[in-house]
């Protein structure tokens, strides 16, 4: 028994570093991967042969491998049998991509709802369905879901998938998997840690980056070296309670300032104020600068927390605002950026990533917002640092926890094919 339990843990990690390699340099030949795993040519074809016929993996025709010798036969990744869900809850909107191995989406269903201080029973009702459509439709085109992890807006017990805090959703302590009681294995992690690795997987993103996701709330991942750095209790990147005024408006969170109150969603559509005005703003009582002073690096205030509801059009409608000119667009967005930009200056001090990705309800904006937060960061950073981290916008948008999910399906995939051999 101990003989035979050394051999399979063995098998399964060849098949794991074969299969990690087609991955990361495909198509590659059999030859090429005896070379670069150390394994003889005889059992590289073996596991090949094994994970051809697990449906991950297919040949692709003759490759020459140098000027010498016959055409190898390449093989890659196969996205014809396999696939993972992502799913997303977020606070206006639910999500589902169902992605395959060799990372293509093969359907995207999102549906806008307003979850705020709904049922969790109710929303992840919804959700199931919309997951459960969707595998069927996948199966009908020859896939076999093997996972799915689901995105949530608040920090998570990765051991449970216990949704510990959402604030803009009013739930505590949430059993998302067993409410969604989905049949497959499924996790929850924190949306916008998937949207950095969706950024890393799908954008592709650089290996060294802090991923900024806007939506109604604010949240962030940093990404060291293309791996996700989580924290001591993985709560790691909650960049929307970052304060930016400490005597600035009230934050569902039970604090005060916090850049969401500045750069989330409802904030900024909220400070953009009807078409053809300018955002309303009052004086604090401290020294944070009214909308005069934005210019020289200062940010007005809102008058209260933004606890009204998105206004109609929602970021759609403030994007056309934008376009035509709009003052009062132009100024929340000049806001926005400055209150980033101070976010975002504190962290770079703290982690030194190599660029500031802007996703979210930022990658649409950032025409009009990303100079100012630019213009924040090197006008906070410029005397302590030769370059500051470059700001672009994330290639995914919205779209990138639900990808980073469903990504995290194929990591673990491709980390242990053994299991999907059994499957």
């Amino acid at each position: 028994m101990t003989q035979a339990v050394r051999h399979d843990a063995m098998r399964a990690r060849n098949l794991a570093l074969v299969l990690g390699e087609v991955g990361a340099r495909e198509p590659i030949t059999r030859a090429a991967l005896s070379e670069i795993t150390g394994l003889t040519k005889t059992t590289v074809s073996k596991l090949v042969a094994d994970l051809i016929e697990a449906g991950l993996v297919v040949e692709t025709g003759a490759v020459r491998d140098g000027e010498r010798g016959r055409p190898g036969v390449a093989v890659r990744i196969s996205g014809e049998h396999v696939a993972a869900v992502g799913l997303e809850i977020n606070v206006d909107y639910l999500a589902v991509r169902v992605v395959d191995l060799s990372r293509s989406v093969r359907l995207r269903r999102t549906q806008a709802v307003d979850n705020r201080l709904a049922r969790p029973e109710d929303v992840a009702a919804r959700l199931r369905e919309m997951a459960l459509t969707a595998v069927d439709e996948a199966v009908d085109k020859g896939l076999r879901v093997v996972g799915g992890v689901v995105a949530v807006p608040g920090p998570v017990d990765l051991s449970t998938g216990t949704l510990r805090n959402a604030p803009n959703l009013g739930w505590r302590d949430v059993p998302v998997p067993s409410l969604l009681g989905l049949p497959f294995p499924v996790r929850v992690e924190n949306e916008a840690n998937l949207a950095a690795l969706g950024e890393l997987w799908f954008g592709p993103g650089p290996s060294d980056f802090l991923h900024v996701s806007g939506e109604i709330g604010v949240g962030a991942g940093l990404v060291v070296g293309g791996r996700l750095f989580r924290g001591t209790h993985g709560f790691a990147g909650e960049l929307g309670h970052v304060v930016v005024s400490p005597d600035g408006p009230a934050c569902r969170c039970g604090g005060s300032g916090c850049l969401e109150q500045y750069a989330g969603q409802d904030a900024l559509l909220a400070a953009a104020g009807p078409s053809g005005h300018a955002p309303r703003c009052t004086r604090t009582t401290g020294s944070h600068p009214t909308a005069a002073a934005e210019p020289s690096g200062g940010a007005a205030q809102s008058t209260r927390a933004t606890d009204s509801r998105p206004t109609a059009g929602g970021i759609a409608s403030l994007v056309s605002r934008l376009e035509a000119g709009d003052p009062g667009a132009l100024a929340a967005c000049r806001r926005a950026g400055w209150a980033l930009g101070v976010a975002l200056s504190s962290a770079i001090n703290l982690v030194d990533p190599g660029m500031i990705v802007l996703g979210g309800i930022y990658a649409p904006l950032f025409p009009w917002l990303g100079d100012h937060v630019a213009g924040t960061l090197a006008s906070r950073l410029g005397g302590m640092r030769a370059d500051v981290p470059p700001v672009v916008a994330s290639r995914l948008g919205s779209e990138a926890a639900a990808l980073g999910a469903a990504g995290q399906v194929i990591q673990r995939v491709i980390a242990d094919p053994a299991a999907s051999l059994k499957a």
